[in-house]
């Protein structure tokens, strides 16, 4: 089942699928004495996408997906000022529909009613903005009741900058003259409002991570910080709050990147220490359409944002349902997306009919020929296996394939032999000029025809079809006795249907059946005589033909001496 296992050593080994992996490992049962016999091996099945399985995140990649789209699809309108502005509205986009994940997300972990509480609270301080106007309006604003309740900052960046440096300042003289020395507590909070590391460094229990401690730190000694100077500060909180304890973690590295603003590091490390390609690959497309991205190309032919939206839509090919929102990734990559959708959209189990048309139609958008022809060729394969040969026609003739056409067409034969009557009379008598897809094919139809013709009373047009079929070798050659056979009711009615000329080529057809070489899969000559009911029939016929030669040279002897 996996290539490379050796039954003779203990070895691990492994081998790619579609979208995962299988590892297995070879183990060993000690016999008598040395003889080792190698045990059957445990089979892994690693997953390169599971999330792609996760309910919550499955939503997430529905909503995202219709920014994706709608992004790629407005590109042509953005210009100027109006171009920033709608960047700036996708970005936002996506990140409400990541924060509506963790929120979920963080619902699922922790039991809904401490989301709701949260959202009764949010409720109840919605009033921010009229607070505001209120505490500042006031004659003394800090002694204001709602001051402490309210973040809220009306003021410019150099009011802020002076008005801090002044109260900053303030404390700092309040401290030095040991202003709050008889009280710790009031001495230690001091300390925090001037920023000092160490006294935030004693309240650690209270901070969760390197980051807030970073964003404490900025709030009490930088608050004007600006964005160039943001990652010295973030590189010496990350140090002082680890104190050589610990190593960074994956998300630090991606921080202290983005502090940084280095777009590539940031993608580097997500694609390193995420789960999944959905960040990386709608955060690339994004920066790509900001015109962030467009001098990095990867060595082998595709540039970054493919190459991360490639990855993407191949593990959304791994889920059941989410392959749809796979194919409009795949359409947006210039480079390999037509090709890497032609591998997956044929590995696409086709479980179900109506499965298979949604897959046939995205094919016919795109006008993917081989595709086409290779998922109705499957289509009608199991229709023949499940005996549906109205349904297999259908799709042989979607497909073009002539072969199959004609297979399936013998099918329809055989069954009529059989049973005395064709099934899928609306599909055989309305197959038009798909007819002309196999000889076998055509010969079904018209044959079809002569049955309506008949039915019609239309007895010589009826016949001239019906020994066209044979002179024109149309008609396989084991189907002419059924065809002579046919003959027979025409022969044996009253008025002559069957001229001198047309009665003499239809000796000539069973003379030939009966003493001519055989075709695969018709009788031979010895056959026929040995079977009573040939015989019979044969006799029949040379009988009936006689008679009706009879009649016809009479009747068109009378209408010349006439």
């Amino acid at each position: 089942m996996i290539p490379g296992v050796n039954s003779k050593k203990k070895q691990m080994c492994f081998d790619w699928g579609p979208g995962e992996m299988l590892v297995c490992e070879t183990t060993f049962n000690k016999k008598e004495k040395s003889e080792m016999v190698p045990n059957c091996p445990f089979i892994y099945i690693i997953r390169k996408d599971v999330d792609v399985y996760s309910q919550i995140l499955r939503k997430l990649f529905n909503e995202s997906h219709g920014i994706f789209v709608g992004l790629q699809r407005i590109e042509e309108e953005l210009t100027g000022k109006s171009r920033k502005a709608q960047l700036v509205r996708v970005s936002k986009n996506y990140r409400s529909v990541i924060r509506a994940c963790m929120e979920e997300m963080h619902q699922v972990a922790t039991g809904p009613l401490l989301l709701h509480l949260l959202d009764w609270v949010r409720l109840h301080v919605c009033e921010v903005d009229s607070l505001s106007a209120d505490v500042l309006g006031s004659e003394n604003p800090s002694k204001h009741e709602s001051f402490w309740n309210l973040p809220g900052n009306t003021q410019t960046l150099t009011e802020l900058e002076l008005k801090w440096q002044h109260w900053h300042e303030e404390c700092e003289r309040h401290l030095q003259d040991g202003t709050f020395a008889a009280s710790p507590h009031l001495e230690s909070l001091c300390k925090i409002m001037l920023g000092d590391e160490a006294a935030l460094l004693e309240q650690k229990e209270l901070l969760s991570n390197w980051y807030h401690f970073l964003v404490t730190r900025l709030l009490y000694s930088h608050p004007t910080v600006k964005p160039i100077d943001l990652h010295f500060y973030a590189q010496s909180s990350l140090d002082l709050f680890l104190g050589g304890e610990s190593s960074p973690e994956p998300l630090d590295n991606i921080l202290m990147a983005a502090f940084e603003f280095d777009i590539h590091q940031v993608i580097k490390e997500c694609s390193i220490a995420l789960s999944n390609w959905w960040f990386v690959a709608h955060l690339t497309d994004l920066l790509d359409h900001c015109r962030l991205l467009q001098s990095h190309n990867l060595y082998f032919g595709s540039n970054m944002r493919e190459f991360l939206l490639l990855e993407y839509a191949s593990g959304l090919f791994a889920h059941h349902s989410l392959w749809q929102l796979g194919v409009d990734y795949f359409d947006y990559c210039p480079e390999l997306g037509r090709v890497s959708l032609e591998l997956h959209i044929e590995r696409i189990p086709l479980n179900t009919e109506q499965k298979a048309l949604k897959v046939l139609r995205i094919c016919e958008q795109r006008q993917m020929t081989e595709q086409v022809r290779s998922i109705c060729k499957i289509l009608a394969m199991k229709a023949v296996r499940n005996n549906r040969l109205g349904s297999a026609l259908s799709w042989s003739i979607r497909a073009k394939d002539a072969a199959f056409a004609t297979l399936v067409s013998d099918r329809f034969l055989r069954d009529y032999c059989e049973r005395g009557c064709f099934s899928d009379l609306d599909l055989i008598d309305n197959l038009g000029p798909a007819m002309m897809l196999s000889d076998r094919l055509t010969f079904l139809g018209k044959y079809r025809e002569f049955h309506r013709l008949y039915e019609e009373k239309r007895f010589v047009d009826a016949a001239s079809l019906l020994l066209s079929l044979m002179t024109s070798q149309i008609a396989p050659r084991s189907f002419w006795m059924t065809l002579l056979t046919d003959a027979l009711p025409l022969l044996e009615q009253k008025q002559v249907i069957f001229s001198a000329e047309q009665t003499y080529e239809l000796m000539r057809c069973l003379e030939d059946l009966t003493s001519g070489r055989p075709e695969h899969g018709e009788p031979d000559a010895q056959q026929i005589q040995d079977d009573d009911i040939e015989t019979t029939k044969v006799e029949m016929l040379r009988l009936a033909l006689a008679r009706n030669l009879a009649r016809a040279i009479i009747r068109e002897g009378s209408l010349e001496g006439s």
